[in-house]
């Protein structure tokens, strides 16, 4: 058949190129049974689907696994879509995967996606309508099964990270026929409080059917109409149901959604003790300041004030009186000076000083009239002669 010998590539590629132009490969279902399951590092999904008589190897890649609803497990029987190629480097051909279904459920992931399309449509699903979630919740609503190990799970979480907050569990049924009632009960019931600021929808993980009634639309619309915001923690991280959609937040468990509704009191202690180290240095600063300007400002009162004032014009008062005492001293002993010397000089004018260096004063004895003259003492007058240490009489010859 051939003319010249091929190389293992040339074969490969050849062959790889029958693959890629054969339209039903391109696009095509396959069913069996899942063995060799294995999720890489990478969060590639490698498996083996198989039959009574062959073995398909099958490639889900991780962009494509995290859109899945459904993620298979050794054992589980399967219908996968994808396209049949070869991989050049290991000369082998395999499915690539892009959706996988548990086989029997069919029907189920049609009605999710025509409700999911329909409820899309109405805008129940847009980000314009999510609320956000309170920083530090005081009461936090849970609509699940009290016996539910999701409840547990929640629980443990929330005393970890955020013993503040309450927790009002609102229970209900999470699985059945009843289910999706009571859940919208349940909501009902934590809406009609005031003091609920967020509700955490949630139940531990499940095959589609034990899902299903977070996938019912009375559910959903109920999740859309809350007061409180809702966060949906349904399943595992790979299962999606109607309720992720309708709620303001999904978390991919029911113990993350109760991570991301609460904060970390760990984190938050850092926080406080951060802010009041800040506070204490911008309080220390302030009252620094404060204390430069009043000491500034009292120097300044202690400058104008009037005990001051009073002080200095006492000060002026006592100085100017010392003064004023001085002064008056001096006077007084120029004026005694002056006195002394007047005295002095009215003494040593004064008759008896006159009389006590050897002069007399003459009187008429009849009537004690001083005579002045020679001329007015009349011969055989009787007189008074006053000496400085008495009186003698006489008669004018």
């Amino acid at each position: 058949m051939f003319d010249t010998a091929f190389s293992i590539t040339d074969i490969t590629l050849y062959i790889r190129d029958l693959f890629q132009t054969d339209p039903q490969l391109a696009d095509v279902w396959v069913t069996g049974e899942v063995s060799n399951f294995k999720r890489a590092a990478s969060g590639h999904i490698y498996f083996t689907l198989k039959d009574s008589a062959a073995e398909l190897s099958c490639a889900l890649f991780r962009n494509d696994a995290q859109r899945q609803q459904f993620i298979p497990q050794s054992g589980d029987k399967i219908m996968a879509h994808g396209a049949i190629k070869v991989y050049a480097e290991r000369g082998v051909y395999q499915l690539y995967c892009d959706r996988v279904r548990p086989v029997g459920v069919g029907d189920l992931y049609a009605q999710f996606e025509r409700l999911k399309t329909e409820l899309a449509a109405e805008g129940l699903f847009d980000e314009a309508r999510k609320r956000p979630l309170p920083t530090f919740p005081r009461v936090i609503g849970v609509v699940t099964s009290a016996d539910a190990a999701a409840f547990q799970d929640v629980l443990n979480v929330l005393r970890r990270r955020y013993p503040l907050a309450l927790v009002m569990l609102s229970p209900t049924l999470v699985q059945g026929l009843e289910a999706p009632a009571r859940i919208v009960s349940a909501l009902a019931a934590l809406n009609a409080r005031t003091d609920v600021d967020v509700i955490l929808v949630c139940r531990g993980g499940g095959s589609i059917e034990d899902l299903w009634a977070f996938n019912d639309e009375r559910v959903a619309r109920a999740i859309a109409a809350s007061r409180a915001p809702v966060v949906s923690g349904v399943g595992h991280e790979t299962d999606f149901t109607i309720a992720d959609f309708a709620a303001d937040l999904r978390a991919p468990t029911p113990s993350a959604a109760a991570e991301i509704i609460t904060p970390d009191i760990e984190d938050l202690r850092i926080e406080v003790s951060r802010a009041r180290r800040a506070l204490i240095g911008a309080m220390e600063t302030v009252i620094d300041d404060h204390a430069r300007l009043l000491s500034e400002r009292t120097r300044t009162l202690r400058n104008v004030s009037p005990t001051r004032q009073i002080r200095e014009w006492r000060q002026r008062l006592d100085s100017m009186t010392a003064r004023m005492s001085r002064a008056q001293t001096g006077r007084i002993a120029v004026r005694r000076a002056e006195l002394r010397g007047k005295a002095a000089a009215l003494k040593a004018a004064s008759p008896q000083a006159i009389l006590e260096r050897g002069y007399t004063i003459i009187r008429r004895a009849h009537d004690g009239t001083r005579i002045g003259s020679a001329r007015a003492a009349a011969s055989g007058e009787p007189v008074v002669i006053q000496f400085h240490d008495g009186e003698k009489k006489a008669r004018i010859e």
